[in-house]
Protein backbone atom coordinates (compact mmCIF):
# COMPACT_ATOMS: atom_id res chain seq x y z
CA UNK A 1 0.00 0.00 0.00
CA UNK A 2 2.81 2.44 0.87
CA UNK A 3 4.09 2.38 -2.72
CA UNK A 4 0.81 3.95 -3.83
CA UNK A 5 1.48 7.16 -1.90
CA UNK A 6 5.07 7.56 -3.06
CA UNK A 7 5.56 11.11 -4.27
CA UNK A 8 2.55 12.50 -2.41
CA UNK A 9 2.58 14.90 0.50
CA UNK A 10 1.50 12.19 2.95
CA UNK A 11 2.39 10.95 6.41
CA UNK A 12 2.04 7.35 7.57
CA UNK A 13 0.93 6.23 11.02
CA UNK A 14 0.93 2.46 11.36
CA UNK A 15 -1.28 0.35 13.57
CA UNK A 16 0.09 -2.15 16.05
CA UNK A 17 -1.19 -5.14 14.08
CA UNK A 18 -0.87 -8.57 15.61
CA UNK A 19 1.52 -7.24 18.25
CA UNK A 20 -1.24 -5.05 19.69
CA UNK A 21 -3.77 -7.88 19.33
CA UNK A 22 -1.57 -10.08 21.52
CA UNK A 23 -1.50 -7.45 24.25
CA UNK A 24 -5.29 -7.17 24.07
CA UNK A 25 -5.58 -10.97 24.24
CA UNK A 26 -3.41 -11.24 27.36
CA UNK A 27 -5.09 -8.22 28.94
CA UNK A 28 -8.42 -10.08 28.79
CA UNK A 29 -6.84 -12.94 30.76
CA UNK A 30 -4.52 -11.13 33.17
CA UNK A 31 -6.06 -7.63 33.42
CA UNK A 32 -3.22 -5.14 33.22
CA UNK A 33 -3.69 -1.49 34.12
CA UNK A 34 -5.14 0.84 31.50
CA UNK A 35 -1.97 2.93 31.49
CA UNK A 36 0.24 -0.06 30.75
CA UNK A 37 -1.93 -1.48 27.98
CA UNK A 38 -2.23 1.98 26.40
CA UNK A 39 1.53 2.57 26.49
CA UNK A 40 2.50 -0.89 25.29
CA UNK A 41 -0.04 -0.80 22.47
CA UNK A 42 1.51 2.47 21.31
CA UNK A 43 4.93 0.82 21.48
CA UNK A 44 3.70 -1.88 19.09
CA UNK A 45 2.90 0.89 16.60
CA UNK A 46 6.55 1.92 16.83
CA UNK A 47 7.61 -1.65 16.08
CA UNK A 48 5.47 -1.92 12.95
CA UNK A 49 6.65 1.53 11.84
CA UNK A 50 10.28 0.44 12.01
CA UNK A 51 9.56 -2.83 10.22
CA UNK A 52 7.69 -1.00 7.43
CA UNK A 53 10.43 1.60 7.06
CA UNK A 54 13.02 -1.16 6.70
CA UNK A 55 11.26 -2.43 3.56
CA UNK A 56 10.91 0.94 1.79
CA UNK A 57 13.50 3.26 0.27
CA UNK A 58 11.41 6.44 0.15
CA UNK A 59 10.37 6.76 3.81
CA UNK A 60 11.96 8.01 7.00
CA UNK A 61 11.09 7.44 10.65
CA UNK A 62 10.28 10.65 12.54
CA UNK A 63 9.04 11.32 16.06
CA UNK A 64 7.77 14.90 15.84
CA UNK A 65 5.79 17.07 13.45
CA UNK A 66 8.63 19.43 12.54
CA UNK A 67 10.74 16.47 11.42
CA UNK A 68 7.74 15.11 9.52
CA UNK A 69 7.32 18.37 7.61
CA UNK A 70 11.04 18.56 6.83
CA UNK A 71 11.07 14.95 5.62
CA UNK A 72 8.13 15.65 3.33
CA UNK A 73 9.84 18.76 1.94
CA UNK A 74 12.88 16.58 1.18
CA UNK A 75 10.72 14.34 -1.00
CA UNK A 76 10.40 11.42 1.41
CA UNK A 77 7.32 10.02 3.15
CA UNK A 78 7.55 10.40 6.94
CA UNK A 79 6.46 7.45 9.09
CA UNK A 80 5.51 8.97 12.42
CA UNK A 81 6.29 7.24 15.69
CA UNK A 82 3.74 9.13 17.76
CA UNK A 83 4.73 8.06 21.28
CA UNK A 84 6.74 11.23 21.98
CA UNK A 85 3.89 13.52 20.92
CA UNK A 86 1.37 11.50 22.93
CA UNK A 87 3.62 11.51 26.02
CA UNK A 88 3.95 15.29 25.84
CA UNK A 89 0.26 16.02 25.24
CA UNK A 90 -1.47 12.98 26.83
CA UNK A 91 -4.87 14.10 25.57
CA UNK A 92 -6.29 10.69 24.63
CA UNK A 93 -8.12 8.28 26.90
CA UNK A 94 -6.05 5.33 28.12
CA UNK A 95 -8.26 2.43 27.06
CA UNK A 96 -8.89 -0.05 24.27
CA UNK A 97 -11.37 2.44 22.83
CA UNK A 98 -8.29 4.22 21.45
CA UNK A 99 -6.17 2.70 18.69
CA UNK A 100 -4.11 4.03 15.79
CA UNK A 101 -7.39 5.33 14.29
CA UNK A 102 -7.92 7.81 17.11
CA UNK A 103 -4.23 8.64 17.30
CA UNK A 104 -4.23 9.38 13.57
CA UNK A 105 -7.22 11.67 13.97
CA UNK A 106 -5.37 13.63 16.66
CA UNK A 107 -2.27 13.99 14.48
CA UNK A 108 -4.45 14.97 11.51
CA UNK A 109 -6.04 17.66 13.69
CA UNK A 110 -2.60 19.01 14.65
CA UNK A 111 -1.50 19.05 11.01
CA UNK A 112 -4.86 20.26 9.62
CA UNK A 113 -4.64 17.46 7.05
CA UNK A 114 -6.93 15.00 5.28
CA UNK A 115 -7.49 11.85 7.34
CA UNK A 116 -7.55 8.45 5.61
CA UNK A 117 -7.88 5.23 7.61
CA UNK A 118 -7.03 2.04 5.75
CA UNK A 119 -8.58 -1.26 6.83
CA UNK A 120 -8.99 -4.78 5.44
CA UNK A 121 -12.62 -4.11 4.42
CA UNK A 122 -14.21 -1.54 2.11
CA UNK A 123 -15.34 0.78 4.89
CA UNK A 124 -18.05 0.77 7.55
CA UNK A 125 -21.04 -1.58 7.62
CA UNK A 126 -24.17 -1.68 9.76
CA UNK A 127 -22.96 -5.04 11.07
CA UNK A 128 -19.78 -7.07 10.75
CA UNK A 129 -19.10 -7.59 7.01
CA UNK A 130 -20.29 -11.02 5.85
CA UNK A 131 -23.06 -11.30 8.43
CA UNK A 132 -26.64 -11.54 7.25
CA UNK A 133 -28.30 -8.16 6.66
CA UNK A 134 -24.95 -6.35 6.87
CA UNK A 135 -25.27 -3.18 4.79
CA UNK A 136 -22.37 -1.10 3.51
CA UNK A 137 -22.44 2.61 4.42
CA UNK A 138 -21.14 5.13 1.87
CA UNK A 139 -21.45 8.20 4.07
CA UNK A 140 -22.32 8.76 7.72
CA UNK A 141 -22.26 11.46 10.40
CA UNK A 142 -19.83 10.83 13.25
CA UNK A 143 -22.70 11.47 15.70
CA UNK A 144 -24.62 8.53 14.24
CA UNK A 145 -21.52 6.36 14.27
CA UNK A 146 -21.33 6.84 18.06
CA UNK A 147 -24.14 4.31 18.44
CA UNK A 148 -22.49 1.60 16.35
CA UNK A 149 -20.11 0.04 18.88
CA UNK A 150 -17.22 -1.93 17.36
CA UNK A 151 -16.83 -1.43 13.62
CA UNK A 152 -13.89 -1.19 11.24
CA UNK A 153 -12.69 1.87 13.20
CA UNK A 154 -12.07 2.20 16.92
CA UNK A 155 -14.73 3.29 19.40
CA UNK A 156 -13.19 6.66 20.21
CA UNK A 157 -12.79 7.86 16.62
CA UNK A 158 -16.29 9.35 16.11
CA UNK A 159 -16.01 11.29 19.37
CA UNK A 160 -12.69 12.77 18.29
CA UNK A 161 -13.92 13.60 14.78
CA UNK A 162 -16.72 15.60 16.38
CA UNK A 163 -14.37 17.24 18.89
CA UNK A 164 -11.80 18.19 16.26
CA UNK A 165 -14.29 19.00 13.49
CA UNK A 166 -12.62 16.47 11.19
CA UNK A 167 -13.97 14.42 8.32
CA UNK A 168 -12.51 11.01 7.58
CA UNK A 169 -12.22 8.47 4.76
CA UNK A 170 -12.25 4.75 5.57
CA UNK A 171 -10.95 2.66 2.66
CA UNK A 172 -9.71 -0.86 1.92
CA UNK A 173 -5.92 -0.75 2.06
CA UNK A 174 -5.67 -4.02 0.13
CA UNK A 175 -6.33 -1.87 -2.97
CA UNK A 176 -3.49 0.72 -2.96
CA UNK A 177 -4.89 2.55 -5.98
CA UNK A 178 -7.98 3.43 -3.92
CA UNK A 179 -5.85 5.04 -1.23
CA UNK A 180 -3.90 6.97 -3.85
CA UNK A 181 -7.11 8.12 -5.51
CA UNK A 182 -8.54 9.50 -2.27
CA UNK A 183 -5.30 11.35 -1.55
CA UNK A 184 -5.32 13.03 -4.93
CA UNK A 185 -9.02 13.65 -5.62
CA UNK A 186 -12.09 14.99 -3.82
CA UNK A 187 -14.66 12.75 -2.18
CA UNK A 188 -17.05 12.76 -5.16
CA UNK A 189 -14.50 11.62 -7.76
CA UNK A 190 -14.25 7.90 -6.94
CA UNK A 191 -15.98 4.87 -8.45
CA UNK A 192 -15.14 2.35 -5.71
CA UNK A 193 -16.53 1.66 -2.25
CA UNK A 194 -15.30 3.63 0.75
CA UNK A 195 -16.96 5.29 3.71
CA UNK A 196 -16.89 9.03 4.24
CA UNK A 197 -17.43 10.08 7.88
CA UNK A 198 -18.55 13.65 8.48
CA UNK A 199 -17.21 15.06 11.73
CA UNK A 200 -18.85 18.49 11.54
Amino acid sequence: MAEAIKGTNSLIITGGGEFANLIRKYDKKIKFSNNVTHQTAIETMSITSKLLNDKLNFTKIVDNLDAAKQTSENGEIPILISSRILDEKDTLEHSWKVSSDSISSYISYLLKSKLIITTNVNGIYTRKPGLKNSIFINEIDAKKLLSFGESSVDLMLPELLIKFGLDCFVVNGNFPERVSSIIKLNKDSHNFRYTYIRGE
